[in-house]
Formats: C-alpha cells, sequence, structure tokens
C-alpha cells in the first residue's frame, strides 16, 4: 500500500498556464489592426446608405404633394408645411399668401389624405427635420422645395441632399451620391454654323445654249 502512494506522488499532473502579458498584447494588436481596417468600409457603406435613404424619403414626399395637389389645387404653403400631408386644413379655405401667385387652394372637403403612410412626418438620417418651402425660393420651377442638411446637419452646403438644381447653390457635392435627383433634359436640335442657316450647296452649272444646225 505504501509502495502505491509512493508510485502515486511520482506521477506528474499536468498544469494549466495562463497567458502570458506579452501574447495578451500580441493578440489586442491584431484585433486593433482588424478593426482599423474594416471600420472605415462600413462607415463609408453606412453614409452612402443614409443618402441615398433620404434621397428615397424626399421622392415620396414629391408623390405625396402631387397627389395632394391634385385635390387641393395647389402645394402646402410654408406655413402648413409636410404635416399637411398627414393632418386635414383647420380652416375651410387654406390662405394663400398676396403677391406669389399660387392659386387659390380647394375647400377643404377636398381634402382626401393622409397622402402619406405614417403618423408624422420623418426625420432624415441625421435626425434633422426636412425642410420645406413653398412657394420655392431655390428651385426654378412651381415644385415646392424639398431637402435634408444632410451629414454635416448645416443648411446650404455642399452635401445638402435637395428636390432641385445643385446643392449649396450650385456648388457640387462632395459627398459620394448627396446632391439631387436627376432629371431628364429636353432634346436640343443641332446648332448650324455661325452666320445664319444652313444653305444648300449650288447644284451644276447650267448648260450652254444649243446651236441650230447648218443645213
Amino acid at each position: 500500500m505504501t509502495n502505491q502512494r509512493k508510485a502515486h506522488n511520482f506521477i506528474r499532473r499536468p498544469r494549466w498556464r495562463g497567458f502570458t502579458l506579452m501574447e495578451m498584447l500580441i493578440v489586442l494588436g491584431i484585433l486593433v489592426m482588424l478593426i482599423a481596417l474594416a471600420a472605415p468600409r462600413f462607415l463609408g457603406a453606412q453614409k452612402k446608405a443614409d443618402i441615398q435613404t433620404a434621397k428615397t424619403q424626399i421622392g415620396l414626399f414629391r408623390g405625396a404633394l402631387e397627389r395632394y395637389a391634385l385635390d387641393m389645387k395647389t402645394f402646402p404653403t410654408t406655413e402648413q408645411g409636410l404635416e399637411a400631408l398627414i393632418t386635414p386644413p383647420a380652416t375651410a379655405e387654406a390662405s394663400v399668401p398676396e403677391g406669389t401667385g399660387a392659386t387659390p387652394a380647394a375647400p377643404a372637403s377636398k381634402w382626401d389624405g393622409p397622402y402619406l403612410n405614417v403618423s408624422q412626418i420623418p426625420l432624415d438620417p441625421w435626425g434633422n427635420p426636412y425642410q420645406y418651402r413653398y412657394p420655392p425660393e431655390r428651385g426654378t420651377t412651381d415644385f415646392p422645395d424639398i431637402w435634408s442638411y444632410g451629414p454635416d446637419g448645416q443648411d446650404n452646403t455642399e452635401d445638402d441632399i435637395c428636390s432641385w438644381g445643385a446643392p449649396g447653390q450650385g456648388q457640387a457635392s462632395r459627398e459620394p451620391g448627396a446632391g439631387t435627383f436627376d432629371r431628364p433634359t429636353a432634346p436640343t436640335s443641332p446648332a448650324g454654323p455661325p452666320g445664319g442657316p444652313v444653305t444648300p450647296p449650288p447644284g451644276p452649272p447650267p448648260m450652254p445654249p444649243s446651236r441650230p444646225a447648218n443645213i
């Protein structure tokens, strides 16, 4: 019995060794490098997705405003804002600012909304309210101005996402995907050369009169 105990004492038991500080630092460094490589791509994809979301939302506003105008014969005023798409008019007839040239609105009974299937007007992807102006102040058509401040949250900058012309008073946007909606342009006829209309090339010279034959 004593010999068995002695033999058992000589058997080495496995010992679990923990990570050293150097090994933990190496693993941590590898994780930091992986995050540094993946983070810019993820953030860039997220920014593009937010810009596309804002464009899509503005497009939905445009469609709802067109349906509103069919019923009410005009667009909501700046004071009414986009809320007019989901809230019926409070008065019998919406007021139209004098000197704007806007068409008087139809009676409130013509309102056939809500024109958006939401309980409240959503914010843009950066948490700011969409901006609305009618009569338009920046666009060149009679359609209302709708825009988002964009990623920087500031008005009239290069990354604004708007429904008219170019953002930032015509400046080109540096944000990928930011700016305005693409609108088809009317085809133009080819311009003629300077100096007037094109004249056809001269024909062959006239033939000389034939002489009578001598008899």
